[in-house]
């Protein structure tokens, strides 16, 4: 599903701003799904929204044990999915890292992909959780119409027999609220069996030593829920049977059927196993294997672009970037967009760009569109009086830049920010010529799955990624991928520095092409180093 696992139980009010989920505050509504001898699976009732094209929910990983990367301590991963119910696909749209109450750090999936959920999987159980939950609204409505008594305080929304962990030694036995039942115990039939009969609505008896069954009671809205999937689904509750019954279905023998093969799933995964299911859960799964043809790909998954991820081909091209959000539609409509081709520049003399570089950590990540390098802080530039950070590079092939019609090899993007917020971006070109020593260290670490960081010991120095003529042509643009920000102050090194052929050719077994075509230059200004 997505790769590690996160988070704990914090009070939705808090936890749905700071996720910036504008939710109005409500409490959370935990329920497991899974337990294994570590792990808890769970999936928050209270947050599935339901949409026109699908079922949007979250779930959460409760790690038992403490996680230390580089951005925090953690326990337990919030993950929120986009549920295709009908498609049984899910998609991770962000996650949440918490340790304990307390938000560690959150953070939106950069490329967003839709997964086909496999059978008998932990990813079915959650699909199946979220798309047969029903909202508050609905639930009240569909109890009123069948005369259910909610005010029964003698009477359990739902019921979950023998909930042990696998610690214990017992089997797993897992209810969704969905599928729950009050299942009255009788005494063991009789050696000879009797001819089926119809069955007579359920009633809530005591055990045979009076004792009654042991039921975790669930908050009023999930009660409501419960008992209205319950009546759906051909099962009696407590209260007194009609007149005439329905032969009753067994549906507790199709839940025991499912969380024992479940049970048994849980119990068989070894550590290692374990691990790369956190793994999958808290990131972004495994790598992408080879894209297949646009042709066999469509007719799988015909496009619906409110769910098309940007890309540089297929139907999330750059020619459909404004097409795919509305936060995007600058990308069709902005008359200062990047890239450009640069030419007919003012020659003037322009301010020095002074560098603050030096040896330095940094953190590399393959975030499905491109190898990008972020470092810690320290690193900044200054130039027409402001002093920018640098946050981090990455890289593009071909360079998205031309100058005067002319392609480079690659192009790194250094991308900066001042405490206004203002973006400056320093382009430097690469043609192939000799190997560059920086950009061999960066390879020599590039992750093995998409959306991992590998946070290598050795520090890089990013003075080596600058050219000795610090010349360059300078103009106003954009971001050159979604949402295409423009108001970005661009800064493009004239003198171009050189890379090996065989480290263009490592860039290209990841990234064919990741390059935004040309933008027009609509009248802008371009002044460059005289």
């Amino acid at each position: 599903m997505f790769r590690i696992s996160s988070v704990i139980a914090a009070t939705l009010a808090a936890t749905a701003f700071v996720l910036g989920l504008g939710l109005p505050a409500q409490a959370a509504d935990w329920q497991r799904v899974v337990t294994g001898k570590i792990e808890i699976i769970e999936i928050d009732k209270a947050r599935i929204a339901r949409g026109s094209s699908g079922i949007t929910g979250w779930s959460r990983i409760l790690l038992g044990r403490e996680v230390n990367d580089p951005g925090g301590v953690y326990n337990a991963i919030h993950a929120q999915n986009f549920y295709d119910c009908d498609g049984r696909r899910f998609t991770t749209l962000r996650r949440a890292y918490f340790n304990g109450d307390a938000l560690v750090r959150e953070e939106s999936v950069s490329r967003q992909r839709a997964n086909r959920v496999q059978a008998g999987s932990i990813d079915e159980r959650l699909l199946n959780e979220a798309c047969h939950a029903r909202t508050t609204g609905e639930a009240a409505e569909a109890v009123s119409s069948v005369g259910l008594d909610t005010h029964d305080p003698e009477r359990p929304s739902a019921m979950h027999a023998d909930m042990r962990t696998l610690a214990e030694g017992a089997q797993l036995r897992v209810v969704p609220v969905a599928d729950a039942v009050v299942k009255p115990v009788s005494p063991a039939p009789a050696a000879t069996p009797a001819p089926a009969a119809p069955a007579v609505a359920a009633t809530a008896a005591p055990t045979p030593s009076g004792e009654r069954p042991r039921h975790i009671m669930l908050p009023a809205i999930d009660k409501a829920a419960a008992d209205l999937a319950a009546a759906n689904a051909g099962m009696k509750s407590a209260a007194p049977p009609p007149a005439a019954a329905k032969p009753a279905a067994k549906p507790e023998l199709r839940a025991t059927a499912k969380a024992a093969s479940l049970a048994a799933a849980v119990q068989a995964e070894s550590a290692g196993d374990r691990r790369a299911r956190e793994l999958q859960y808290a990131t972004s799964g495994p790598r992408k294997p080879a894209r297949k043809k646009p042709a066999d790909e469509h007719a799988q998954n015909p496009p619906s672009l409110a769910h098309i991820h940007w890309a540089y081909e297929g139907d999330g091209a750059p020619g459909n970037w404004g097409k795919l959000r509305s936060e995007y539609a600058i990308c069709d409509k902005g008359l200062r967009q990047s890239p450009i081709d640069i030419r007919d520049g003012i020659k003037v003399s322009l301010e020095i760009i002074r560098f603050e570089y030096k040896p330095s950590q940094f953190r590399i990540v393959d975030n499905g569109h491109t190898l990008q390098v972020n470092l810690g802080e320290g690193l900044a530039m200054h130039v027409m009086g402001k002093r920018y950070e640098l946050v981090q590079f990455h890289f593009h092939r071909p360079s998205e830049e031309r100058v005067n019609g002319k392609l480079y090899d690659m192009v790194a993007h250094l991308v900066h920010k001042n405490d206004e917020g203002q973006l400056a971006v320093v382009a430097v070109l690469f043609e192939k010529g000799g190997e560059h020593p920086l950009i061999q260290t960066l390879w020599n670490n590039i992750p093995l799955d998409r959306d991992m960081e590998v946070t290598p010991a050795e520090p890089i120095d990013l003075a080596q990624l600058l050219p000795e003529n610090r010349a360059y042509w300078t103009y106003m643009g954009s971001l050159t991928t979604p949402p295409c920000t423009e108001g970005v102050l661009w800064m493009v090194m004239k003198q171009p520095l050189q890379v090996s052929a065989d480290q263009v050719a490592i860039f290209s077994r990841l990234y064919r092409s990741n390059a935004r075509p040309i933008q027009p230059t609509n009248g802008r200004l371009i002044k460059e180093s005289r």
